[in-house]
């Protein structure tokens, strides 16, 4: 049986009548026989005629096998924008190495998808704008120019001319490039605007989901997206959606795609112009909402909270707000029934306790710390390096309180933390290594800010914390080599033996206690390396 492209079998697609059918169904079964022989052999033939090129960039010269269907102009941009983005990139490689007749051919390649693009896209969209049509003549004017250019290089001997030549090709690229980028971003821009007035005006559940759905797509694509989405009116077009009783099976998609939005500083200014924080703390404290639009709503403050983000920081609505929604985190906490629920509210919790100190007074009210610590034994809750990763975070975070001691030692906690510095990787996946180093790191610094409680230190050391704290200390494979691992447990070290120096032998008080921490630490940190 022949495949086709698609995946779609010969003999899935009707012939034009049943007679048709019957009268001719011996002589095409017998050439469908036959055509795989035919079309074997003549495989065979190509393949054995095709010279095998070294160029390591000719597999791609291929790249868009098959376009987006007619009707969907947004794909038909962002995979005609890749290809072109990537050819650039290539172009501008081969430039660099003096490859002429590479980049001659891959300008003429580029002015194809280009032109493409432009037809294509023409086709499948409404009428463009007097703005977008000038940008179109200009960028085939550039591919133009640069295939001709190219052309001409080609033909030159002299290594001066040429250089020179080089010159005005980068500059080519170059502008080529910016109207490129320019005339995407204006049609992108164009499509976003359809998509927020669609979702905008619907009052019909099925065209909202499905128009929700493709915004959420353009957000994987990227910041840039991001930025024109929050720009062109998506977070308040998704807010809107999130206000209104009648969607309320379409706010964990709502609110999944605000939280993509808003890793871009355009999308939590517009969060705060919709009162956004009063809208979440809403969904959080309602508790007639599903848990998984709890906990969307919780990846949505997770996102605006980060500390990693500078600009989340002047989010002033979001103090106002701030004692219901750690009210409701933590309650989601203890309530979870998965895992990722309980991630995404617990990351918001950590986020929190970055972004405002009174955040731990609040979690200490609200016995935060034996919710946290009582999840750690269920494994249905807390089950990977990256759940233990905003625990310790909070406990670090929290430390800091007087109070937070004797909570810690109420509820075991010691014991906990000394479990987090043996985190060690499932998978050995960089993320999970990552992750797995943080939670030692916080681990060492949760318990170096406790044992100023001498009552802690003295847990500590009776659960052998010292011993493992050594370990790290002079084993790098321990850390994963890891020099943030190494200074935590130097001074977490250095705290117990303050309070406890019964716990050390002699040789590791002169080598990682007396020293300076910067000389203990050259000691542990050059521990692996070879002098041979």
């Amino acid at each position: 049986m022949m495949a086709l492209p698609g995946g779609r079998q010969l003999d899935s697609i009707p012939l034009p009548g049943q007679r048709l059918h019957l009268l001719q169904a011996d002589s095409v079964q017998r050439w469908m026989e036959d055509l795989k022989l035919m079309t074997e052999c003549e495989c065979m033939c190509i393949l054995q005629a095709k010279p095998i090129s070294l160029e390591e960039d000719t597999q791609g010269d291929l790249i868009l096998a098959g376009g987006p269907g007619p009707g969907d102009p947004l794909q038909l941009l962002l995979k005609r924008g890749w290809v072109i983005s990537t050819e650039l990139r290539r172009i501008g490689q081969k430039l660099a190495q003096d490859r002429w007749a590479r980049v001659h051919s891959m300008s003429v390649r580029l002015t194809c998808h280009a032109r493409s693009m432009v037809s294509e896209y023409s086709a499948a969209s409404r009428s463009p704008s007097q703005e977008m049509g000038q940008v179109e003549k200009l960028l085939m004017e550039k591919c133009s120019e640069l295939s001709a250019v190219t052309e001409r290089c080609l033909q030159v001997e002299n290594e001066h001319v040429l250089r020179s030549m080089k010159a005005c090709v980068s500059e080519t690229l170059s502008t080529l490039g910016q109207h490129f980028s320019q005339l995407l971003e204006l049609a992108l821009t164009r499509e976003v605007q359809a998509l927020v007035r669609k979702i905008d005006a619907s009052d019909n559940i099925y065209t909202t989901e499905s128009t929700t759905g493709n915004l959420f797509s353009l957000t994987q694509e990227g910041a840039p997206l991001c930025r024109i989405i929050a720009k062109e009116g998506g977070v308040v077009a998704l807010f809107k959606v999130c206000r209104q009783d009648s969607f309320r099976c379409l706010y964990p998609q709502a609110l999944r795609t605000l939280a993509s939005i808003c890793c871009v500083e355009e999308g939590v200014h517009q969060l705060e112009k919709v009162d956004g924080v009063l809208c979440l703390a809403d969904i959080l404290t309602d508790d007639s909402h599903s848990e998984a639009t709890r906990a969307e709503a919780a990846a949505v403050v997770a996102q605006v909270t980060s500390p990693h983000l500078s600009f989340t920081q002047h989010l002033s609505s979001f103090l106002e707000s701030m004692e219901e929604i750690v009210t409701a985190l933590v309650k989601l906490c203890q309530e979870a029934s998965s895992g990722e629920v309980f991630l995404l509210a617990s990351a918001a919790l950590a986020n929190i306790t970055f972004f405002d100190t009174m955040a731990c007074e609040i979690l200490l009210q609200l016995n935060a710390i034996h919710v946290l610590l009582e999840a750690c034994s269920d494994k249905q809750r807390v089950d990977t390096p990256y759940t233990r990763d905003q625990i310790v975070t909070i406990l670090a975070n929290m430390s800091v309180l007087e109070q937070c001691a004797s909570d810690i030692i109420q509820e075991n906690g010691v014991q906990l933390i000394m479990g987090m510095l043996s985190e060690k990787p499932r998978s050995g996946t960089p993320a999970e290594v990552a992750a797995c180093e943080r939670v030692q790191q916080k681990a060492a610094v949760t318990l170096a800010r406790l044992s100023q409680d001498p009552e802690v230190a003295r847990e500590a050391v009776r659960l052998s914390c010292v011993s493992r704290l050594i370990e790290l200390c002079r084993s790098p494979s321990e850390r994963n080599s890891s020099d943030a691992v190494l200074v935590a447990c130097l001074a977490a070290l250095r705290r117990l033996a303050g309070v406890c120096p019964e716990g050390l032998q002699d040789s590791d008080f002169q080598q990682l206690v007396q020293p300076r921490l910067v000389d203990s630490f050259l000691l542990c940190s050059n521990m692996e390396e070879s002098f041979v």
